[in-house]
Formats: C-alpha cells, sequence, structure tokens
C-alpha cells in the first residue's frame, strides 16, 4: 500500500467517525425497525408468542385478496388528497392576506398557527363536541344558514369529509407560515419591473410569485403527503376507522390488524406497503419538482 492509498484510507476513517454519530440514531430507529418489518411481514407472528413461523408471502397474498385493503388505499387516497390541495392553496390564501402587516396581524398568524403546536388528540376531542349532532356548533351553523343538519362523524357519508376538515383546520396555519417566509423572498425587483411593463396583479401573481415560491411549494406537498399518510391520532379519537370503514385508512388497518387482530405479520405487510407507497410519491415528485421548481 502506497503513501497516496494510507492517506485514502485514513481520510475515509475519518468521514466515517465523523459522520457516525449521526448514523447511528437513523440505523436505530429507522433502518433497524424497517429490515425488522420486513422480516416479521414473513412470518405469522401474533405478538404475544416468542416464536416466528415463516409463511413466505402468504401475508401479502391474503392481504392482497382482503376487500378492507382496497377499501384503505382508497380511503387514503381521497383522505390525502381531500387534506392536500386544500392546505396547500388555503395556506398561501392566508399568507397573501396576511403578508403586509397591519395592526393586530401577529395575533391572527398567532391564531392560525396555533392549532399545528396543539396535540391532534386534544383537537380532535374538541372536534367531536362540534360535530355533535344535537348540540354541536357544526348543526348550529347549518341551521343558521337554513341548510339540513349532517350526522357528521356519525355517518359513513360525511365522517371522512369530518375527519378532512379537522387535518386541514390543523394543517393549514403551518402551510401559511412558510408561504409568509417564501413571499417575504421574493425579490422585490421583479416586481417593479413588471409593473412598469404593464403587468397586471394576476399576472405578476402567475409569472413571478408562483414560480418564485414553488421550492415552498413542493416542500408542503410532501411534508403535507407524508403527513396525510401518517394521520392517525384524529381517527382514532373521532372516528375509530367507521363507521363501517369509511375512515380506515392504511396505517389505521395497520392498527386494527396489529393490536386489535393481533396478526402482526400481516399488519406488517401493510406497514411495507405503506412504506413502498410513500417512496413511490416522493420518487415522483422528487422528478416532477426538476420541471416545475424554480431555484
Amino acid at each position: 500500500m502506497n503513501l497516496q492509498q494510507k492517506v485514502k484510507l485514513k481520510n475515509m476513517g475519518n468521514v466515517i467517525l465523523f459522520v457516525f454519530p449521526a448514523l447511528l440514531p437513523l440505523i436505530v430507529f429507522w433502518i433497524y425497525p424497517i429490515l425488522k418489518s420486513l422480516f416479521v411481514s414473513f412470518t405469522d407472528w401474533d405478538y404475544m408468542s416468542s416464536e416466528y413461523n415463516f409463511v413466505l408471502f402468504d401475508n401479502f397474498i391474503d392481504l392482497f385478496s382482503d376487500y378492507r385493503f382496497y377499501e384503505a388505499l382508497k380511503n387514503t387516497v381521497v383522505f390525502s388528497i381531500g387534506t392536500l390541495i386544500p392546505t396547500i392553496v388555503g395556506g398561501l390564501l392566508l399568507a397573501l392576506l396576511l403578508q403586509k402587516s397591519f395592526k393586530g396581524s401577529s395575533i391572527f398568524k398567532f391564531i392560525l398557527f396555533s392549532p399545528w403546536i396543539t396535540p391532534t388528540v386534544a383537537i380532535s376531542i374538541v372536534w367531536t363536541w362540534i360535530y355533535e349532532p344535537n348540540i354541536g356548533i357544526a348543526n348550529n351553523i347549518l341551521e343558521f344558514f337554513r341548510l339540513p343538519s349532517l350526522q357528521w362523524i356519525q355517518s359513513s357519508d360525511t365522517a371522512m369529509l369530518s375527519v378532512i376538515i379537522v387535518t386541514i383546520w390543523k394543517s393549514i396555519g403551518y402551510a401559511m407560515i412558510f408561504y409568509l417566509s417564501a413571499l417575504e423572498n421574493v425579490p422585490k425587483e421583479l416586481y417593479e419591473a413588471s409593473s412598469l411593463d404593464g403587468a397586471s396583479l394576476l399576472q405578476r401573481f402567475r409569472d413571478i410569485t408562483i414560480p418564485c415560491i414553488s421550492p415552498t411549494t413542493f416542500f408542503l406537498t410532501i411534508i403535507t403527503m407524508v403527513n396525510s399518510l401518517q394521520a392517525y391520532d384524529q381517527i382514532q379519537v373521532l372516528t375509530q376507522g367507521g363507521p363501517s370503514g369509511s375512515t380506515r385508512t392504511l396505517l389505521y388497518m395497520y392498527y386494527q390488524l396489529g393490536f386489535e387482530e393481533f396478526n402482526v405479520g400481516q399488519a406488517t405487510s401493510v406497514a411495507i406497503v405503506l412504506i413502498f407507497i410513500t417512496v413511490l410519491l416522493s420518487g415522483v415528485q422528487f422528478i416532477a419538482s426538476k420541471k416545475w421548481v424554480h431555484y
């Protein structure tokens, strides 16, 4: 081994030592659990026994033959899209409204952001009272506008909408804060130049604002989508996956299979599918970002 190779080997060792403290939590809390889940998905472990009996792909075959899986997959897609679009659009609209400081604007920003920092369980408990059919505020508002009352979380027709509303209400302030920061970083010279060229307010928003804040939109799209796939607390408190499975998402199906039916092998197969979907969506979004994110 010559001197140059020794130097390269020493540098590689220094790099490993430097990144190891950061890699250790990643290995312990992310890589190992994923590999362990993949292992369990090929077994019939019941959460109680200390033995693992390999069943190979039987869990995945049973999962893809179960109508509940496709129902949960559909609910997951509906929930994710139903929360993503209103959160992104609503957060941007609020940021545009509160972009210019005025008396009391900080209070409005705090009020709108406060649901994000409030525990989801606490929020969901309050919303169960709001959705109460007889004395809840939601139906009182509908009655004020002479609209028919709804059963909200008690009906399979409106339960998913109810959970989506709670999730949007919690997340929209988070998106607003990021958009406020992004709007402040848009170069004012671009607006001044477009004004001299006679561009309208709508044209400036389309040609300057949207391209300049596209990295923030991309970031919020990924974060909101991942949060939607991981949503559990509000579903557990509000509907417990019902009525009749109308709000059972893939993550909640994982919980039911693993901790209610004690079929941990099949539950982890759901987790593997969910991980695959998350990675696939992230990959598609990163590829698409090259076409529409402007740096």
